[in-house]
């Protein structure tokens, strides 16, 4: 079964990722993708703000559900590059990130997300990325 199709079928239970942070995915079609994630007191860093690397790490996830609504059969792929720029910090609620795939190649795919707080819409970070495109499930 494909990755789009467990999603659908399975949820956040098809990814364990997803499962470990509590992520749940709200829509994904047409190179697009939204999740969602609550902030918990164990994401904290020592000043009370969600940690930095789990911006880049939603945003990251974002991107990849968008981009597998647009794959073809057989195609996978690999993040190459991943930059966050950190806008605003949230210590509490619900966050969201939306994921865009800018362009589609043969063999790179670029994306950026938006992570945005749920209660206020104001943006907390961007993500922009790379992917790689490979035919077939070879691992690396």
């Amino acid at each position: 079964m494909s990755y789009l199709n467990e999603i659908k079928n399975r949820g956040q239970k098809a990814n364990p990722f997803f499962c470990l942070m509590g992520i749940e995915p709200e829509s994904f079609g047409d190179g697009k993708a939204r999740l969602r994630m609550a902030v918990r007191d164990d994401m904290k860093n020592g000043e009370g703000w969600l940690q930095g690397g789990l911006y880049t790490a939603l945003g990251d996830e974002a991107i990849a559900l968008a981009i597998y609504t647009l794959l073809s059969e057989g195609e996978t792929i690999a993040t190459v590059s991943c930059t966050t720029h950190f806008i605003r910090g949230v210590r509490e609620g619900t966050i969201f990130a939306d994921g865009t795939v800018v362009r589609k190649g043969r063999t790179m795919i670029y994306a950026e997300a938006s992570i945005i707080n749920a209660k206020d819409g104001n943006l907390l970070a961007r993500c922009t990325a790379s992917f790689i495109v490979r035919q077939g499930t070879g691992t690396g």
